[in-house]
């Protein structure tokens, strides 16, 4: 498959890069080429955040109506060219066909959530002992947003972003990571067919350094918005000072997952399994380290390796593959070098551990489990953001909340127990942005985010409206009639 040659966009229109540079982009799969794109630089960068600048006065004062007319008729065009979506996020990415759905749906679901969500913003009265005054809270949009993304959930996070910034009469430059870029620029010429109001959203994608910076230090952007890695999000962060801005980071996460001696042992196998191998565990809240009472270790253990055992590596249309590849090669060596570091400090290898044999091509790597892993190793310390599970004992509930807690990282904690009083304390104790207790459940509707390293604000929800619309009081004095007579 080869997509061809895509243009940024920028005001409205498709356009080569300012430099006239390109840059190929790879199918982890196939490590082959299917596609080249428009390599945005600094100027680019400037080009679109000033037509977003320009566009803002006029789109945020469109009534929500006309917002949502216009964000219906971007949300048809993409379902109308879903397949063609999906495939470019299946071949930038590796996916499995069948997991490229999500990708789709999320932001199809973000682009009829939010405006919905806005047009049942009420304004707030405020009451005030002193008739003669009025109050009320009303919300504005908060300017220009600029959202830098992360590549392994392509579409899923580029509507996470747009959704809310659309909605609320926000402009945005959205800069998706260099890695898996097509699909983005395929919604760039979907906006343009439909003649979507120009400036009102932009896409480039280009070198992290020259464009990221050229995009985090702008005073233009009121927002500065993120999904990647703590170590980005910092960086970004510190960039952004050169204006007051407002930060609304999706970072790191290195998550627990608890399994006492009174878990349903089939339910937490299974559930584990599909986080730590769907998407080739390339998922900021994949179960990074896995915790099960020792009472019970050897019997979950052999769950695990059933369900890892059902995971079929490959890539390509017509095929069975439950799980793709790594994202590129890098990603992979660091996976391998995790793990080789934790068998030469005393971790037990389980199952898989290597790159498959009839997998010439692309970024493999087999479901991989590991036991006896011990919290000085890396893979316990790093976010591994690969197929490798990392299990270990414990003997009391107190010793495992806090292990669990002993991270910089807050993104979110799983637990399972059938034990109700256990459930509230872990609740009450455990220190993540999300805990999920015998199960797991995310969508558009449900607020996404960490506390500590793992990031500010929310994704998803009518909470992620708080980064992008300020809140303004209104105070009106009355003074009484002045009588005619």
């Amino acid at each position: 498959m080869n997509f061809g040659y895509k243009k940024i966009y920028i005001d409205g229109t498709l356009r080569d890069a300012s430099s006239g540079r390109r840059e190929k982009q790879i199918c982890p799969g196939t490590g082959e080429t299917i596609a080249e794109l428009a390599w945005a630089g600094a100027a680019d960068a400037n080009a679109a955040l000033e037509s977003a600048r320009d566009a803002f006065l006029s789109w945020s004062s469109l009534s929500h109506k006309d917002r949502r007319n216009w964000i219906k008729c971007l949300r048809d065009a993409v379902l109308a060219r879903g397949d063609e979506l999906r495939s470019a996020v299946m071949y930038e990415m590796g996916k499995p066909w069948d997991a490229t759905a999500e990708d789709l749906q999320s932001l199809l679901d973000a682009l009829e959530f939010y405006p919905r969500a806005v047009a049942e913003m009420k304004e707030i009265e405020l009451a005030d002992s002193d008739p003669s005054f009025s109050h009320r809270i009303v919300s504005r949009p908060v300017g220009v947003v600029v959202a830098i993304l992360a590549w392994n959930f392509p579409l899923l996070n580029i509507g996470f972003k747009l959704g809310p910034a659309l909605a609320s009469g926000c402009t945005i430059v959205l800069k998706p990571s260099e890695k898996s870029a097509v699909s983005a620029y395929l919604l760039g010429e979907i906006a343009a067919s439909v003649n979507f109001p120009k400036g009102v959203f932009n896409i480039i994608c280009g070198s992290p350094k020259e464009v990221g910076e050229a995009l985090s230090t702008s005073k233009i952007p009121r927002l500065l918005t993120m999904i990647g890695s703590s170590a980005v999000g910092r960086k970004l962060m510190a960039q952004g000072s050169t204006s007051v801005k407002r930060m609304s980071m999706e970072l790191g996460g290195n998550a627990p997952a608890i399994v006492f001696e009174d878990a349903d042992l089939h339910k937490a196998a299974k559930d584990i399994a599909a986080l730590k191998f769907g998407n080739a565990g390339q998922i900021c809240v994949s179960p990074n380290r896995i915790y099960v009472h020792q009472s019970v270790i050897a019997e979950f253990l052999k769950l695990l390796k059933q369900e890892a055992a059902q995971v079929y590596v490959g890539f390509g249309e017509g095929t069975n593959a439950t799980m793709g590849p790594l994202i590129d090669e890098g990603a992979r060596s660091r996976v391998m070098g995790l793990v080789r570091e934790a068998l030469e400090s005393g971790a037990t290898l389980l199952q898989g551990g290597k790159i498959p044999e009839n997998m010439p091509k692309g970024y493999f790597y087999e479901p991989t489990i590991l036991s006896d892993v011990k919290e000085t190793m890396r893979i316990s310390c790093d976010e591994t953001f690969g197929p490798v599970a990392a299990v270990r004992a414990f003997l009391t509930e107190e010793e495992v909340i806090a292990a669990a807690n002993k991270t910089d990282y807050g993104l979110v904690a799983y637990a399972y127990t059938k034990d109700r009083d256990r459930t509230e304390r872990l609740a009450a104790s455990l220190e993540f942005g999300e805990v999920m207790l015998n199960g797991f459940k995310w969508g558009i509707n449900l607020p996404h985010g960490g506390i500590k390293e793992s990031g500010v604000g929310k994704d998803c929800s009518i909470l992620a409206l708080d980064d992008y619309l300020v809140k303004i009081r209104i105070t009106s004095f009355q003074t009484a009639p002045v009588s005619t007579t």
